[in-house]
């Protein structure tokens, strides 16, 4: 067995080890490892191997990575209770101005809460701006 052959063994595991993992480190070693086979192939000593792994590995976790992190990253997908924000609901219970009412959605009666200077009152549209805990904060639609 020659001795880029370990290397691309090498390259092969950290290629595997990074399906495993999540972060693309792995895979910037993987790159060095290649390079480093590269170098083998071509005949050039071990320190040169080395050298070019290190390089390579290190080129990698300045362009590699980065690209890889941008292109893997998506828009995250409101769920849950967080999905109400932005909707409509309808007021059940009297929302007053410093305290907290009641709001149906869906079918679901949730606390709610507004900023708003005057009361909102039973029967009304409100919109969902944001959420702490169970409790929903609401506008005037």
């Amino acid at each position: 067995m020659e001795i880029w052959h370990i290397w691309a063994i090498v390259a092969t595991l950290f290629i595997i080890g990074e399906m495993l993992t999540a972060g693309f480190a792995l895979i910037c070693f993987a790159v060095g490892a290649v390079g480093g086979a590269i170098g083998a192939a071509a005949g050039a000593s071990m320190e040169w191997q080395l050298g070019i792994f290190a390089i390579a590995t290190f080129v990698a976790f300045l362009a590699v990575r980065p690209l890889l992190k941008r292109l893997s990253a998506k828009d995250e997908v409101a769920t849950n209770a967080d999905a109400l924000i932005g909707r409509t609901a309808k007021v059940t219970e009297c929302i007053e101005v410093d305290g907290r009412g009641r709001v149906a959605i869906d079918g679901d009666i949730w606390q709610a809460e507004s900023d708003e200077a005057t009361d909102i009152l039973e029967g009304e549209k409100v919109e969902i701006i944001s959420r702490e805990s169970i409790i929903l904060k609401v506008k005037r639609k």
